[in-house]
């Protein structure tokens, strides 16, 4: 539907090959030109079934009491070079696609889950930001260069949480540590007025023939915000680190940039809270980061969560590439790139590339950093379809569950009204579905728009946005992506 590609031409997958086959030559001598971090501790924590490792962390106590913490990052860049079929490829496809059942992969396996990932107990090239961290979570000194690493462990989510809990495992010490010190790098974002969005998410299990048999909510724990956290502490010094050296000069690095919120819809959303009990204080025509954390915090635990977040999110411009730094709205950090995630994302690569020219003394050529404008574009644009790409997958695979459930009941929460019907999403799946106005029973419905809302004209019954109800499954249309609900 999207055009997306999921094999590789074959002179691509030989090229990858061929560039696997030089690192491999050149291992030795390359390693000697790094900084040597196979004696600290180092351990990559990813989803149970991850395949491509791009980050892993290292930490140890120093001798004056502080901590060392490094964010090691796949060298992607030393394996795919500019000009050659490999770069190309990476470059027009600018993103990997997370589908339900299945990855396209930016970069070929023999890369993406082989050499570049960071893959437990094998010597790996790394690009690392490396910071000495006091108790209080204040930054000491930074280094930023090409490494060497080894990873002890490959931990998922789960297991580093279980260690955590339990207060016991595997380098307890060190993630102990870690997570208190995210919980402080957290804590001082929030104070400088970052947005904590906590949008829910769904993961699927499925069978042997790819079909949805269960969908349940992705919990978001400690082991998760601690692995966020010192990516985005990555991001945001490398993005403040080059800002320095360039003397904050547009076009001569890639930014992650967010703008403020547009007023217009501000005011919408002041609007479409009001009958759900919310009030914002808008002033100027600008909202406070602090006014919409109030917001979303006063949200919490109340059955329209989800949908004051939603709502929220849906008032945000979207994060795009640019070589124009205007800052982070939602992150409320003045420099920020993306430099964590390169076996994925081509703007983290190109970040690489650039930080590896300034850190050397050197200046990037105008040619590249023209090149490199344009290619934000692209990258925002591919960006935006894989997103695209993603929901609909989800959306697909919810109405698949949904066919085999039809005639069952399950509740769910308005989600939105339209003069032609509601639409309810289900608690637990978050398919989303209609009821038809027609197939509300024994009275005329109307749409009473201010105030979201439909109601019977003779009954004055309501059906408003953020109400729950209990709903039955009417018919689900796999083509079209749409289920149709009826109350009960």
């Amino acid at each position: 539907e999207k055009g997306f590609r999921p094999e590789f031409p074959p002179e691509v997958e030989k090229d990858a090959e061929k560039a696997k086959n030089i690192a491999l030559t050149e291992a030795a001598e390359e390693t000697k030109k790094r900084r040597d971090f196979r004696q600290v501790p180092t351990f990559t924590i990813d989803p149970v079934d991850a395949k491509d490792y791009d980050d892993a962390l290292s930490f140890q106590t120093l001798p004056n009491g502080n901590f060392e913490v490094g964010i090691h990052i796949a060298d992607v860049a030393y394996f795919v070079r500019p000009g050659t079929v490999l770069d190309a490829e990476a470059r027009k496809r600018a993103t990997s696609i997370y589908l339900v059942d299945r990855t396209i992969p930016m970069l070929p396996e023999v890369l993406s889950n082989g050499m570049c990932s960071l893959i437990e107990a094998e010597d790996r090239f790394a690009f690392s930001a490396v910071f000495e961290i006091d108790k209080e979570g204040d930054i000491k000194t930074e280094w930023f260069g090409r490494s060497v690493i080894n990873s002890n462990k490959r931990f998922s989510y789960e297991q580093v949480q279980k260690i955590l809990d339990d207060k016991n495992g595997q380098f307890f010490t060190e993630l102990d540590t870690l997570n208190k010190l995210a919980y402080k790098l957290r804590e001082k974002k929030i104070e400088a007025g970052a947005l904590s969005f906590e949008d829910e998410e769904i993961k699927f299990k499925l069978d042997e023939a790819g079909k949805p048999i269960a969908i349940t909510k992705k919990e978001r724990t400690d082991s998760h915000k601690l692995v966020e956290d010192f990516m985005l502490l990555a991001n945001k010094k490398v993005a403040e680190f080059v800002s320095k050296k360039v003397k904050d000069q547009p076009h001569k690095f890639v930014y992650r940039i967010h703008e403020s919120p547009d007023p217009d819809k501000m005011l919408a959303l002041q609007e479409f809270l009001r009958p759900l009990g919310y009030n914002i204080t808008i002033k100027g025509k600008k909202i406070s980061s602090a006014e919409l954390n109030k917001l979303l915090e006063s949200s919490v635990g109340q059955p329209e969560e989800t949908m004051v977040q939603r709502a929220a999110i849906r008032t945000m411009s979207k994060a795009i590439y640019s070589m124009q730094n205007i800052g982070h709205y939602g992150l409320a950090f003045a420099h920020y790139t993306h430099f964590t995630s390169p076996i994925r994302r081509y703007p983290d690569l190109m970040v690489h590339r650039l930080l590896a020219i300034y850190l050397s003394g050197k200046q990037p050529v105008g040619e590249m950093l023209s090149d490199y404008s344009s290619l934000a574009i692209h990258c925002s644009d591919m960006e935006k379809r894989a997103a695209e790409a993603e929901r609909d997958s989800v959306k697909y695979k919810q109405v698949e569950y949904m066919k085999e459930r039809i005639g069952q009941e399950f509740n769910g929460i308005v989600s939105g009204v339209t003069e032609w019907g509601i639409y309810i999403e289900e608690l637990e799946t978050k398919a989303e579905g209609m009821i038809r106005l027609a197939d509300l029973a024994n009275d005329y419905f109307v749409l009473d728009q201010k105030n979201y809302a439909v109601v019977g004209e003779r009954t004055k019954k309501r059906y408003r946005l953020g109400d729950l109800l209990r709903f039955k499954v009417k018919k689900a249309d796999l083509n079209r992506k749409i289920l149709d609900f009826v109350p009960v």
